[in-house]
């Protein structure tokens, strides 16, 4: 981070150390005798109280926390201390994101990109619910957890609402075969011809978010019930499952890159054997199939004696480099070689690197009888057309576009790996503690506004809150999403599903921990539906298509206020809470 914001950050404690040290000074001189001149000063030193409206009136008491930080009673007071704790917990969140972003570039994914990652995106948030509930008597925990429930569902709606729709637009390009093409943006706002597309592992990323609700089930079946007596059991249940589930999100997340890799190579193996059917159809003197769907040995021979050159009754690397010419190999990043080494991997059983004749037909037979069972083919393909080999091939080229291949991306080395770690480690540590040191002012400073406002805690900490712990992976999603290419639409989608299925786990994890072991009563029935509703039907939505037209990030808009709406009236007009 630049010493700017390290500056900034001082000068923010600085002016908090005068505010306090200023309130003891005139707290403690109200014994001492007037002499003209200090009593002007004290007054004006009185102006700069936070505790002091600016309409006058007597002062309310109010707690410190950590028994110096300031604090206040009054509305405007409190936001200035919300924005002022709100804008450190968002150094937090930035010191903790730069610090990850840097231990993946030394360490690579797997268990720094599957598991540290996602558990420090949401250290700030878990922190916040921690706090909300861990201190004082078990009313007052019980009247604060509320904010902590705020800034969960807050967290989790902005994200996949008004964060998923700006991606939309910002990352738009031009849609053309259902498909968003790369850096093309020509129509406009086009609300049906200008959109985003995913690959398949960001929909597999939808899905896991929308399981992730599980536990928010389990919790609130009492209340579907009408049950009072199983409350706090379901509270001990909804935290195994959540546990459960978050250990296990993790472990898929640590070996997704080589399952990613696993698919990728299967879908290229795929593309080379349909292209190389296609060239045995193409040079054939007959076809490859009789009338009864059977291959063709008769004309398989002929094609193994003229791809064999020499005549020697083998097929070696250098004769079958003729069948791969021609695949567009580029189109799946492949390298020419590596498509012969497949092919004779496929065809040399005998491991004696050559193939023979009885290996070829076998190898082509196999590959044909694979290519009619694949759910590429067409009702019209038969016999006759072949065409379920041209179904087959563009089958295989989509599937590898919309599985995301990186493996032409150069990767950067780092210099100084060493001093990388160190920097690395320093952000994490001070994100990590500023995030624990003022999380538990920020949320006595929403509770204090919403004593002097009469405005629900809850509202406050759904709209604010967020703010200051998801900013920074907000502004970093919208930025990557702009470049407008598949891959940088997919990261940031995935992130964006990553973060909400960690809130789901990991924060509700916290929530129902503080819930079971202080006794609070779950009471949160609107705020749940609205977590189920969104999370839902973004997830569904997001799992079924990969395509993104414009109007789906108008639906996604209407999604933040209408969750707002709803739990208003679920809760003041219906009486849910």
């Amino acid at each position: 981070m630049s010493l700017k914001v390290f500056f900034l950050t001082f000068i923010i404690l600085l002016v908090f150390s005068g505010a306090v040290n200023g309130r003891r000074f005139i707290s403690d001189s109200g014994g001492l005798i007037s002499d003209g001149v200090h009593s002007e000063i004290g007054r004006d030193l009185e102006i700069l109280r936070l505790d002091r409206d600016f309409a006058g009136g007597e002062e309310e008491s109010c707690e410190q926390s950590y028994g110096f930080l300031p604090c206040t009673k009054t509305a405007l007071g409190n936001v200035f201390l919300i924005l002022v704790y709100g804008y450190l917990m968002f150094l937090g969140a930035t010191y903790l994101s730069s610090g990850s972003e840097l231990l993946l570039e030394i360490l690579g994914p797997g268990i720094i990109g599957g598991l540290f990652l996602p558990v420090l995106g949401a250290l700030p948030d878990a922190m916040l619910i921690l706090v909300s509930g861990i201190s004082g008597s078990t009313a007052a925990a019980q009247s604060q957890v509320s904010v902590g429930m705020g800034l969960l569902a807050g967290s989790t709606v902005m994200l996949i609402t008004i964060i998923w729709g700006t991606c939309c637009i910002v990352g738009k390009c031009d849609i053309q075969n259902s498909v968003a093409v790369d850096m093309k943006d020509t129509r406009g706002f086009s609300l049906t011809g200008s959109g985003v597309s995913t690959d398949i592992w960001t929909s597999h990323a939808a899905t896991i978010m929308a399981a992730s609700v599980t536990p928010f089930l389990v919790v609130q079946l009492p209340q579907l019930l009408h049950s009072t007596s199983g409350r706090h059991l379901s509270v001990l249940i909804g935290l195994i499952i959540s546990l459960s589930l978050l250990v296990s999100y993790c472990v898929y997340q640590v070996f997704q890159p080589w399952i990613q890799s696993r698919r990728l190579a299967y879908v290229k193996h795929k593309h080379v054997i349909s292209g190389v059917l296609k060239q045995l159809r193409m040079r054939a003197l007959g076809r490859l199939c009789t009338d009864q769907g059977a291959p063709n040995i008769e004309v398989l021979e002929k094609l193994f004696k003229a791809i064999d050159e020499d005549a020697d009754g083998y097929l070696s690397c250098t004769e079958l480099k003729a069948l791969v010419v021609g695949i567009h190999l580029e189109e799946i990043n492949l390298h020419e070689n590596d498509a012969i080494e497949k092919l004779m991997k496929d065809f040399d059983t005998s491991h004696d690197h050559q193939v023979e004749m009885s290996e070829f037909i076998a190898g082509v037979t196999k590959w044909l009888t694979e290519a009619r069972g694949s759910e590429a083919s067409s009702p019209e393909a038969g016999p006759d057309t072949m065409k379920y080999l041209d179904d087959l091939h563009e089958q295989t080229r989509r599937e590898h576009h919309f599985l995301g291949d990186q493996s032409d991306e150069s990767v950067e080395t780092v210099e100084n790996p060493r001093s990388t770690v160190i920097k690395a480690v320093l952000l994490l540590l001070l994100g990590t503690v500023i995030a624990a040191v003022f999380a538990d002012p920020l949320v006595d400073a929403v509770n204090n506004f919403s004593s002097a406002t009469s405005i629900p805690s809850f509202f406050i900490s759904f709209i604010a809150l967020p703010l200051a712990t998801n900013s920074s992976e907000a502004v970093s999603a919208i930025i990557f999403a702009s470049r407008k290419k598949l891959r940088s639409a997919s990261l940031t989608f995935s992130e964006l599903y990553g973060a909400v299925t960690m809130n789901n786990l990991l924060c509700l994890s916290v929530f129902l921990a503080l819930v079971y072991i202080r006794g609070l009563t779950w009471d949160f029935s609107s705020e749940v539906l609205v977590i189920l509703i969104v999370c839902v039907v973004v997830g569904v939505f997001a799992s079924v298509r990969s395509t993104f037209p414009l109007w789906t990030s108008l639906l996604a808009f209407l999604l933040y206020p209408f969750s707002l709406v709803l739990v208003y009236v679920l809760d003041y007009k219906f009486g849910w809470s």
